[in-house]
């Protein structure tokens, strides 16, 4: 069956869709497809025929995109959503439903999964959502399709019908991740590395996924709430090297690989099993991943010999009670003790940094700058709080009214930069975005900051140089712009 797949344009720019925070970044990021990739993957070894486009990284117009799947007449598509965009994708959605009256379109994604019924509603073109996981989802609509059988047998899918959405019953996670397609091999097939860019890593760069889930318990994480069910699973350390070498092997271009995993560190004894393998396998690529601040000393070591560059690090808060109140389970003491483990093994930290939490005030968020300045890191990024349907920090906001609207085009300005929605008492959401803007002002352009990255650049020239000084192309319009 021929099967389109598509990460759809919106707003004409380089829309981060499968990022967390889906937005058009301040750096100029643009993640990797990896959700859609996977499904690409399952398709393929499944033996159907599938064109995978990625809109915003190859700057793939809406009429463009209707041409293709013209010119393609694929039997069924599959489209990528997410909450800031979700009017946008529906009516993406419809308009394809008009040129290709016999398709069978199916939406994914963060934002339908935690909101089918009310998408569906909206939207009698759509044929159903695929919920959750929705690796193996995917390549038994397209068999069940392709054998003229009834989807109300397929699990893991809410489907339109003449009388209301009906659910066909939740699937299973899939529990050995190394039984599924790497995605350097979808990757290799369909999807091109500089078109892709990750401020925190050198360029180009290659994200994969080594696990799934996350066993921690944040409010505000959305991915762990909504996709993976709260469940954490893991691939083997030699199925990770051998992706790791699969990737020197197709893109000798790329200069870094980045674990885009919700929690890397979430296992030790893991850390050392991947980091070990990857040092008896003789890696010579540099790495990013996303850890917790529990590392030890010697693990972190262990990943640096490795090849390990860069940890980024949810520091959130510089108050205790704000990390409390998202049940975040660290504190302030380990964010420093951490901190000072991570210059002490020689890895750079990027440190994250939210506004808006539950308890927010003006004295906290002056804690938070304070403890950001204090930590050290490479590089820091300021968010004002992005509250996402499915999460628990979305309904405790919508139960207290502190969501000033549901409309959500409203999660991105004009420009689709994070916009902010909660207000607070003594905290408007414009507040929150403009402390963000001024907070990211007082940690670059402080005399201290801005000697160390000179430095840096100096020593450094043709790596840490060139990834911040293309980084900084794009930043600085907003760098050095009052936010209104």
């Amino acid at each position: 069956m021929k099967v389109a797949v598509i990460n759809p344009p919106f707003m004409d720019g380089s829309f981060s869709r499968t990022s967390r925070s889906p937005a058009i970044v301040k750096s100029g990021t643009m993640y990797w497809p990896f959700w859609l990739a996977y499904a690409v993957g399952t398709l393929e070894k499944a033996g159907h025929d599938v064109l995978f486009l990625d809109c915003p990284a190859e700057k793939i117009t809406r009429r463009e995109l209707m041409s293709r799947l013209q010119e393609a007449s694929p039997a069924m598509i599959v489209l990528d959503t997410s909450t800031p965009s979700i009017h946008s994708d529906l009516s993406v959605s419809s308009e394809i439903a008009g040129i290709l009256p016999d398709a069978s379109i199916f939406l994914v994604g963060t934002h339908v999964s935690a909101l089918p019924v009310k998408v569906l509603l909206s939207a009698p073109y759509i044929t159903g959502i695929a919920v959750a996981e929705y690796d193996l989802t995917i390549p038994d609509v397209a068999k069940t399709l392709q054998n003229k059988k009834n989807l109300a047998h397929v699990p893991g899918l809410w489907l339109n019908t003449p009388d209301k959405p009906f659910f066909t019953g939740k699937r299973e996670l899939v529990s050995n991740l190394d039984s599924l397609p790497m995605l350097v091999d979808v990757y290799r097939k369909h999807l091109k590395p500089e078109n892709y860019f990750f401020a925190a890593a050198r360029y180009p760069s290659v994200m994969i996924i080594s696990s799934r889930g996350c066993p921690f318990k944040c409010s505000y994480c959305v991915w762990p709430q909504v996709l993976h069910g709260g469940t954490y699973r893991a691939r083997s350390a030699q199925n990770v090297v051998t992706e790791f070498m699969k990737v020197q092997e197709y893109f000798p271009q790329v200069q870094e690989i980045v674990f885009e995993d919700d929690t890397f560190s979430v296992d030790s004894i893991r850390v050392a099993e991947v980091s070990e393998a990857l040092i008896t396998a003789g890696n010579k690529l540099p790495w990013t991943a996303n850890t917790r601040a529990n590392l030890s000393l010697e693990a972190m070591k262990t990943m640096r010999r490795a090849g390990c560059r860069m940890i980024i690090v949810g520091y959130e808060s510089g108050s205790q009670a704000i990390l409390n109140n998202v049940s975040k389970g660290t504190t302030v003491e380990q964010n420093l003790s951490f901190a000072k483990r991570a210059r002490r093994a020689g890895l750079l930290v990027h440190g994250c940094f939210m506004a808006g939490n539950p308890g927010e005030t003006r004295e906290s968020l002056a804690t938070t700058l304070e403890m950001a300045i204090k930590l050290k890191p490479d590089t820091a990024q300021f968010f004002p709080i992005m509250a996402y349907p499915g999460t628990r920090l979305y309904e405790q906001y919508r139960k207290s009214g502190n969501l000033r609207t549901e409309d959500y085009r409203e999660w991105l300005t004009e420009e689709g930069l994070h916009n902010c929605v909660v207000d607070l008492p003594g905290l408007s959401s414009g507040d929150i975005v403009r402390w963000c803007a001024e907070a990211r002002r007082k940690f670059y352009l402080r005399p201290e900051y801005l000697v160390y990255k000179a430095v840096q650049t100096v020593l450094h020239p043709t790596t840490e140089g060139l990834r911040t000084i293309r980084a900084f192309s794009t930043f600085r319009k907003h760098l050095f712009r009052k936010s209104q």
